[in-house]
């Protein structure tokens, strides 16, 4: 007697609520679900709480999935989404580094621990077609044939899809440094994607999806979140090709309403605050914005928040570089948009905030010594009132013995501080890296004010001048190498 496949299966279990065909499904792709979510997260009781909320939604979407789904490659997308809302949430679990467990299951030890990693993220970038072929051929074992027979193509057809989607696979490894044939890719992603899941652990999906048994509540919030990120993702793309199709028909019209009306998060208030952004859940988070007005942005350790933004101001908050060191060589898309990145310190918001303007906008940054025009901060003359071995003006204004730094409309104040502050309010002034060539190792008071007219009419001369005149400092004109964040579109 033919096995059932697994829409036939998924059709007895919508119709009959049947948990002995449920129970086969969960049998069939249990594995391949685990390992997804223990690849993203690196922790196994994370991970069997990932694949028990998989297979509930799968439950609760059976009557909705249709036979032009391949169900492996959706539970694939599905588990992917539900770990990314795990770790996003921040539900007090971390990705870990997969090498050390890897290395007890490597068939090829110098090549599995570079893929891991990379794994994942690689396959998100292709497109379903491929993702699926990829999934079928290398994380299921299945034929070209069988392949093909899923996609609804020929052995030939399935073939071909396979060699160039491990191909794209090979060039986005390449790119992180990590170079390989595509027939290694192959046999490292065959030999060790898939691992076989806790023993029970299908039984006790199968309770959870089928029989509808009680679940924690971090389940349940996991459910959740995954079911709103599925479907804001499906809406997404729905108005990427709405766009498409109205681009086509020669109007410039986009749905930017539609992309708009999505769930509006705590943090995204008038104006940011270090108030909000300390206070908001662990969360890295890009949305178009639902302000008309720039609502500013603040950081610190390694945190940021920002409303009303354009694209460019994200890319500096992501890679922490002025804009005088920046070059950008991509396109860059229009309109503004909020932006938070909060995890805990130590956890790399910046990282993760980079990694989340790659993935909705395709843009990414690298670092590269260029040649450029320059100021070059020098000391002209230490015999001056306003710059002080530190305490000295703190004593004369009465100030407590903290370092701190205070700057205003003309005013520039600093208190125990080494000279490196200074030269960062210089070059958001000058708009032009300032290189402090000054030799000055201590930490200082100093005291900088100037006749500063109003923000819109920034008096740059008379700062010049009174870094001369009141810190015996100067800039000079020069060009010199400088680490310039060089902005571009993510190659394919």
């Amino acid at each position: 007697m033919t096995e059932p496949d697994d829409h036939q299966l998924l059709a007895e279990f919508a119709r009959e609520n049947s948990e002995a065909a449920f129970a086969a499904l969960v049998s069939r792709h249990v594995n391949l679900v685990y390992s997804v979510a223990f690849r993203h997260t690196g922790n196994a009781h994370a991970a069997e709480e990932i694949t028990q909320a998989v297979f509930i939604i799968l439950a609760r979407k059976a009557k909705s999935i249709t036979g032009k789904i391949i169900l492996s490659g959706w539970l694939y997308q599905t588990t992917r989404l539900t770990a990314a809302n795990f770790l996003r949430g921040e539900i007090r679990r971390q990705r870990r580094e997969q090498e050390t467990y890897m290395q007890s299951t490597l068939n090829e030890p110098d090549v599995w621990p570079q893929i891991a990693p990379l794994l994942d993220d690689a396959l998100a970038r292709l497109g379903g077609r491929d993702r699926d072929a990829i999934v079928l051929r290398f994380f299921e074992n299945k034929s070209l044939n069988e392949v093909g027979a899923a996609l609804g193509a020929s052995e030939d057809a399935a073939k071909m899809r396979v060699n160039r989607a491990l191909e794209k696979l090979r060039k986005i490894f390449t790119k992180h440094g990590v170079t390989l044939t595509a027939t290694v890719i192959a046999g490292a992603v065959t030999a060790n994607s898939v691992q076989a899941a806790p023993v029970g652990l299908a039984v006790t999906v199968t309770a959870a999806a089928a029989k509808g048994a009680v679940v924690g509540s971090s389940t349940l919030t996991l459910i959740k979140g995954a079911l709103k990120i599925m479907a804001w993702t499906k809406a997404k793309t729905a108005i990427v090709v709405g766009a498409g199709v109205l681009l086509a028909a020669g109007t410039t019209t986009i749905a930017v309403k539609e992309i708009q009306e999505h769930k509006t998060y705590s943090w995204q208030v008038p104006r940011a605050s270090f108030d909000v952004l300390y206070k908001t859940p662990p969360q890295v988070v890009i949305v178009p914005t639902k302000f008309s007005e720039d609502g500013g942005g603040v950081g610190s350790n390694d945190r940021v928040l920002g409303i009303a933004q354009p694209v460019k101001e994200i890319i500096q908050a992501a890679y922490r570089k002025s804009k005088s060191r920046t070059v950008i060589v991509a396109e860059l898309p229009e309109g503004k948009y909020d932006y938070i990145a909060n995890l805990p310190d130590g956890r790399g918001s910046g990282k993760a905030l980079q990694e989340e303007i790659k993935r909705v906008f395709h843009i990414t940054g690298r670092l590269e010594q260029r040649e450029t025009d320059v100021l070059v901060l020098k000391a002209a003359n230490s015999h001056v009132d306003g710059f002080k071995t530190a305490n000295s003006l703190r004593r004369s204004m009465q100030q407590p013995k903290s370092a701190a730094i205070m700057s205003g409309l003309g005013l520039f104040v600093g208190f125990d501080q080494p000279i490196s502050t200074l030269a960062p309010f210089l070059e958001s002034r000058f708009k032009i890296p300032i290189i402090d060539q000054t030799g000055l190792s201590k930490h200082y008071d100093f005291n900088l004010t100037w006749d500063e007219k109003d923000r819109d009419h920034l008096n740059s001369a008379g700062l010049q001048q009174a870094l001369l005149n009141q810190l015996g400092l100067e800039l000079v004109p020069s060009r010199e190498p400088v680490e310039m964040l060089v902005v571009e579109k993510v190659k394919d």
